[in-house]
């Protein structure tokens, strides 16, 4: 009889079958029955069971089940067809979800039969590193390299040299290894097979990484994208999605800001929904600019994407840049507190990782929070402390000392015009409009602001204006009444008196009034929380902050309302009417 007639027999006597689907095409045994049909074979068959496995591997490759047919090539002990399924159709299959299953292979094999394929030790490292094993990578990678000696030179074990090479590389994007990065990624394209596209893409990424470390951005964005190029004919690959990611942070920082927003959106598109974790940046570079956008409901929003996603892997990088991206979002809503939170939690976590290249992003924030708080002493320290050109110029700003702002910010524009950093250039202008102002050179500051509008209307830049504050809306005035760029200031002009009515508004709530302090936008919905009977890990996870942060709230709420329990903090609100 065929298979198939006796799975009929077996479902009509209601034998140990469990129908898969509704049209009763597929079925397993029931697990116990299962159990001892094993048990039997090997008693009974066992000179069978590789056979029968090496079988059941074709039969799920030649069904597009690759994952089924690698774990019963393992199981039949057959090294050449399991290393053949591992390294899959251009993706192997630790890239497409199957990391840890192929790792337990790889961990129950001798060295001697690792050592006879070198190959097998640079899977190994390769799936190591997928899963964020990264300290254990090397060993792997110099075994692979001791293996190869004894093997005879040839395209495949060249091919082995040049992944080894764009692993390492890889693994000095993490460290910020620049001269690691570029030698190895190099060598890596030297000796990969041109059909190798994986790796080769791989080897392309990691030399535009270190290319944008390095602040040349012309090469960053040729390599990211030849990535592209690369991976065309690969489905899904994660450096498709890194390298696109890549070119809408370039792309932004070109000050082309619509352009940067539909290259995230289709990272977003591959990452699939639920998102991969690589998508965790696309969000980020989303949020960003639909806050230059003055969207705040939708950066917030991208915002929010972006936090659910870091949560579940360790980016020092994306901690950091969400830091600030969290702060500005809140000074943007007068939330000085929170902005600060924000801020000091990503420096503890900047320097608890000893992540300092992340450091002076996060710092220039934290100069704009303190200089908003009217600190100019402490401003001026960390601004001097960091070595922040664009910060100490504010700081002269807020001290009243134009002359040293304008000094120092003459040759920093040149600087930037001569590199091509359009992000930098036109912050710079904006700058030094608002300082020319002030040193009363009111035609020059017109002039100047006219051509920093110029730059900005493209991208639709709103909020780098708008967060300059009264000095800019006066500025603006005056060059919309000289005729210069009417239009575009009165869209902002517009979005300040918005604000300032806003502003207006919340100055006549009651609850302000009864506190020296005012409790925050922030602290105010901490507080309602609390009134809710949330504890600080459910008020965290309701507004996709960390713990800390819940914690930092808490305090200053108890400050502010000189109490030091929650029960004492609820009722003295209600006795101001704050809630």
């Amino acid at each position: 009889p065929t298979s198939q007639q006796i799975l009929g027999q077996l479902e009509t006597h209601n034998i140990f079958l469990i129908p898969l689907d509704n049209e009763r095409r597929w079925y397993r045994y029931h697990h116990l029955f299962a159990d001892l049909l094993q048990q039997r074979l090997h008693q009974q068959q066992s000179d069978k069971v590789a056979e029968l496995h090496s079988r059941a591997s074709a039969w799920y490759e030649d069904n597009g089940l690759e994952i089924e047919a690698f774990h019963h090539a393992a199981a039949a002990n057959d090294f050449e067809r399991t290393e053949r399924l591992i390294e899959g159709a251009g993706v192997p299959l630790h890239y497409r979800g199957a990391a840890v299953p192929v790792l337990h292979w790889l961990e129950s094999l001798s060295t001697t039969v690792l050592d006879a394929r070198p190959s097998l030790w640079v899977i190994y490292a390769s799936a190591l590193f997928f899963v964020g094993q990264h300290t254990a990578v090397e060993q792997k990678l110099q075994a692979a390299e001791a293996a190869l000696r004894d093997a005879e030179e040839d395209d495949s074990t060249q091919d082995l040299v040049g992944r080894i090479a764009s692993i390492r590389a890889t693994l000095a994007v993490i460290q910020h290894d620049l001269e690691t990065i570029i030698a190895q990624s190099r060598l890596a394209l030297e000796y990969l097979r041109p059909d190798n596209l994986l790796f080769r893409a791989a080897a392309a990424y990691t030399l535009g990484v270190a290319y944008h470390l390095q602040g040349d951005r012309v090469a960053a964005g040729q390599s990211f994208t030849e990535v592209l190029s690369i991976t065309e004919s690969l489905e899904d690959s994660i450096y498709t999605m890194a390298a696109a990611t890549n070119l809408g942070q370039l792309q932004a920082a070109d000050n082309q800001l619509s352009l940067a927003s539909k290259t995230y959106e289709r990272v977003l598109q591959l990452a699939g929904d639920p998102p991969q974790l690589i998508a965790c940046e696309a969000f980020l570079g989303l949020a960003r600019i639909y806050y230059q956008w003055n969207d705040l409901d939708t950066a917030q929003q991208y915002g929010q994407q972006c936090a659910q996603l870091m949560q579940q892997q360790e980016s020092i990088d994306t901690f950091a840049s969400y830091g600030v991206f969290l702060a500005r979002l809140g000074l943007s809503q007068g939330d000085v507190s929170g902005a600060s939170a924000a801020l000091h939690e990503a420096a503890a976590y900047i320097q608890q990782h000893n992540f300092m290249f992340r450091m002076p992003d996060v710092a220039a924030a934290q100069v704009i929070t303190l200089l908003r708080q009217g600190n100019l002493a402490a401003a001026a320290s960390l601004a001097e402390k960091q070595e922040l050109p664009l910060s100490q110029a504010r700081v002269y700003l807020a001290q009243g000392d134009t002359s040293e702002a304008l000094i120092l910010l003459a040759p920093l524009r040149q600087e930037m015009e001569a590199k091509g950093w359009q992000d930098e250039r036109l912050q710079i202008m904006i700058l030094q409009a608002l300082a020319l102002q002030a040193h009363g050179d009111l035609d020059q500051a017109v002039q100047l602001l006219g051509e920093a509008l110029a730059l900005a209307a493209p991208g639709g830049f709103i909020r780098i204006f708008v967060d300059e504050g009264l000095p800019m809306a006066q500025l603006l005035s005056e060059t919309a009444v000289r005729g210069i760029m009417p239009d575009y200031c009165g869209q902002l002009l517009a979005v300040f008196a918005a604000e300032g009515q806003k502003i207006e508004k919340e100055t006549y709530l009651p609850p302000a009034q009864s506190l020296t302090d005012p409790l925050t936008e922030r602290e105010l919905e901490i507080l309602h929380l609390i009134d809710a009977g949330l504890k600080n890990k459910e008020i965290a996870e309701q507004l996709v902050i960390s713990l800390n942060t819940v914690l930092y709230h808490i305090k200053n709420i108890y400050s502010k309302l000189g109490v030091n329990k929650r029960t004492q903090a609820i009722a003295r609100a209600k006795e101001l009417n704050v809630i």
